[in-house]
């Protein structure tokens, strides 16, 4: 074969490589009316998700929690506990990939995820007919919310409360991080890689993180191809800011290592013209603020909103200062 017929079969190969999008895991169609098992939830194409429950004696809300990344319903055992013996019934399930659900590892994609967050909503709905319902996402978990409260078939609740949403798309990223990732997912999606060395930390509590190290539900490698999905729904999540129409507390710490203040500051600067945002900045605060040693302070602050959005929080944090660009509303790349 001819020098430039290999350049042109060479070429050819890796431009056929570049347009395969990374693998998404395998999915039904809808088969089922979605229903409630009590311990899971059965989505309209029979897939189950794990479901775990904080019930309260005789509740006056109910909050469900997302999950962040890699992370599963687990996460809002600490919460949960504390809300249900205040009269907050509180729920979480394991998302698709992560925990016990199908798929453990792989990306569902946004359209899915938020599919299910509808069904999951509407069931528990069921379940606590006529109390207000909050929603509270974590991380990625944040950013799903943020993506699916902005479609025309949002979930009806009385409000949602963001903690660290991952709003670090690709639009945050830099040109070659942005190119690495893109290339990486296409070429070798099934490439796993884990956060060791990168030298940030996820909270003051370490004895909880040590905890997720020995946990084996806990994923600690992920898939490229994955990131490059978690990515994409950040993006779309920061995009959703300024067409989500339902009151929404934004809490952020100072301490944040994993989520950058820019992109939230303009998330937050896109969702303010509503003015039903409520944004708050802890100074002693990490990434993962319903976790870190201050915990309360934020479950405290949650609870008041929930029941009064326009009143003062307990924790008096409404200063943005110490969280730097929330509080001059700057989106700096």
């Amino acid at each position: 074969m001819k020098k430039w017929m290999q350049s042109a079969f060479a070429a050819a190969m890796l431009l056929s490589c570049f347009a395969c999008a990374p693998r998404l895991m395998t999915q039904g169609d809808p088969v089922v009316t979605p229903r409630d098992e009590l311990e899971a939830l059965v989505m309209s194409d029979g897939a189950h998700l794990p479901l775990r429950s904080w019930k309260a004696q005789e509740p006056k809300a109910v909050l469900l929690g997302l999950h962040g990344f890699n992370d599963y319903s687990n996460a809002f055992a600490m919460p949960g506990e504390w809300f249900a013996a205040r009269g907050v019934a509180v729920y979480a399930y394991d998302q698709r990939g992560f925990g016990r659900a199908p798929g453990h590892g792989l990306w569902a994609g946004p359209e899915r995820m938020s599919e299910d967050l509808r069904s999951v909503v509407k069931l528990l709905q069921s379940r606590h007919p006529g109390l207000p319902f909050y929603i509270v996402g974590e991380s990625m978990g944040g950013a799903l919310l943020m993506r699916s409260m902005a479609e025309p078939d949002a979930p009806q609740v009385q409000g949602i409360i963001l903690a660290a949403p991952a709003v670090w798309g690709w639009r945050s990223l830099n040109v070659l991080y942005s190119s690495v990732l893109w290339t990486s997912a296409h070429l070798v999606p099934g490439w796993s890689v884990s956060g060791r060395g990168l030298g940030r930390q996820a909270s003051d509590n370490i004895e909880m993180l040590r905890g997720l190290g020995r946990d084996p539900l806990v994923i600690k490698e992920t898939k490229i191809g994955t990131i490059y999905g978690l990515v994409d729904l950040m993006d779309r999540g920061a995009a959703a800011a300024p067409r989500i129409d339902a009151p929404v507390l934004l809490m952020y710490g100072a301490r944040e290592e994993i989520v950058p203040a820019e992109p939230v500051a303009a998330a937050l600067r896109q969702m303010r013209p509503g003015g039903r945002v409520t944004p708050v900045c802890y100074p002693n605060g990490w990434h993962m603020l319903l976790r870190d040693n201050d915990r309360e302070i934020v479950w405290r602050d949650m609870e008041a909103w929930m029941s009064d959005q326009t009143a003062a929080l307990p924790s008096a944090f409404s200063d943005l200062a110490p969280c730097g660009p929330l509080a001059r509303g700057e989106d700096n790349p």
